[in-house]
C-alpha cells in the first residue's frame, strides 16, 4: 500500500469530525453520528483504493452510509476498511471530551470481521508488551505491567468504561493499588492512549464493543503495543452472527495479530471533542481547525497533524447538513 494513503485516511476522519462537531452539546447523538458517517463516506468514495468495509456503521438495509460489506473508493488497491465514524456520539451530544472519528485500513482479508457484540479487552503499550494474559488475575496483570513500565502499581493508571458491569473490576484495580480513569464512552482512544507515552493512561481494561476492539487493535499494532481480547456473545443471535463470520470458539483469547493481520496497516483518528492528546474541532469565521493522529505499521511512523481548513460559505454550511 502507498504511504500517500495516510493523507486519504486523515481527510476522511477530518470530514467526519468537522460535521459531527457542529452538533456538540446539542443533545442529538443520532444526528451527530449520521453527519459523521456522511462526511467520512464522501471522502472515502473518492479515495484511490478498492475498499471493502468490513467493520462499518450497520447494514445496507439500514440505509446508513459505510454499511458492512460496502465497496468504496475509486482505485485499484484492494483493502479492508474498519470505521467508527463517531466513537463517542453521546459525548458529542453532551459536549463532553473524548469523542473521535476513527478509521483503520489494511490489506484485503487482514482485518478480523466481528459482529456487533461485546468483547473483553486488555490493552497496553510497547513497554508492557508480552506481559498481559486475560487468563490471569487483574492483580497479576497489573503487577506484570508495572514491572514492564519500571514503576510500582500505584503509579499505573487504568482506563475503564464507567459501567455497572465493571464494579468488580474497579474494586480489584483499587485493591491492587492502581489509579483509575473512568471513561464515559468510546474506548478506542483510551486503548491507543495506553500505548502513547505521556498520555497519562497505561492500560485499558474491561468489556466494550468488539468492533471498537478491532479498531483499537489497528492502532496498537501501529504503536508497537499489545492486546488480548475475548468475544462475549450474550445472546444466541450474537453467537449465530459470529459463526456466520467463521468464529466458533468464543473462549479463545484473540491476540493483536488475530485481530489485525498482514505486514501493513494504517490507523487515523481526528478529535471531535478534546482528548488527552488532541484538541477537538474548533470553528471560526470561514473555517475550522482539527487535530488528528495517523499511524502506519510498516514504517513505524506516528504523525500528529494540526490542520486549518478554510471553507467558503457553501462548504461551511454543508458541514452542518
Amino acid at each position: 500500500m502507498d504511504r500517500v494513503l495516510t493523507l486519504e485516511l486523515v481527510r476522511a476522519t477530518e470530514a467526519a469530525a468537522m460535521r459531527a462537531g457542529r452538533m456538540m452539546g446539542i443533545g442529538d447523538a443520532e444526528a451527530a453520528h449520521h453527519l459523521a458517517a456522511t462526511g467520512m463516506h464522501q471522502e472515502l468514495a473518492a479515495a484511490p483504493v478498492s475498499g471493502r468495509v468490513v467493520i462499518g456503521e450497520g447494514h445496507m438495509a439500514d440505509g446508513q452510509a459505510l454499511f458492512d460489506g460496502e465497496e468504496i473508493g475509486r482505485g485499484r488497491v484492494p483493502v479492508d476498511i474498519a470505521v467508527a465514524a463517531l466513537d463517542g456520539q453521546k459525548l458529542v451530544a453532551q459536549g463532553q471530551p473524548g469523542a473521535v472519528s476513527v478509521l483503520a485500513m489494511a490489506g484485503r482479508g487482514d482485518i478480523l470481521r466481528v459482529p456487533d457484540m461485546y468483547m473483553e479487552k486488555i490493552c497496553v503499550g510497547p513497554r508492557a508488551k508480552g506481559r498481559i494474559d486475560l487468563n490471569q488475575s487483574v492483580q497479576d496483570n497489573l503487577r506484570h505491567i508495572a514491572e514492564g513500565l519500571e514503576r510500582s502499581i500505584d503509579d499505573v493508571t487504568v482506563a475503564i468504561l464507567d459501567r455497572q458491569r465493571h464494579q468488580d473490576l474497579i474494586r480489584e484495580c483499587r485493591t491492587a493499588g492502581a489509579r483509575i480513569r473512568l471513561i464515559h464512552d468510546g474506548d478506542v482512544t483510551a486503548a491507543a492512549d495506553a500505548a502513547i507515552e505521556g498520555s497519562g493512561t497505561h492500560v485499558l481494561l474491561g468489556i466494550g464493543g468488539a468492533r471498537e476492539g478491532v479498531l483499537a487493535a489497528a492502532a496498537l499494532r501501529c504503536l508497537g503495543g499489545d492486546m488480548q481480547a475475548r468475544l462475549i456473545p450474550y445472546t444466541e443471535r450474537e453467537r449465530q452472527k459470529g459463526e456466520e463470520l467463521g468464529i466458533h470458539d468464543f473462549k479463545r483469547i484473540l491476540t493483536l495479530s488475530d485481530l489485525v493481520r498482514g505486514d501493513d496497516c494504517f490507523f487515523a483518528a481526528t478529535a471531535v471533542t478534546p482528548t488527552p492528546l488532541m484538541q477537538g474541532v474548533r470553528y471560526f469565521g470561514g473555517g475550522a481547525r482539527t487535530m488528528s493522529v495517523v499511524m502506519r505499521y510498516k514504517t513505524g511512523t506516528i504523525r500528529f497533524i494540526d490542520t486549518v481548513h478554510r471553507l467558503n460559505a457553501s462548504s461551511r454550511w454543508s458541514v452542518r447538513k
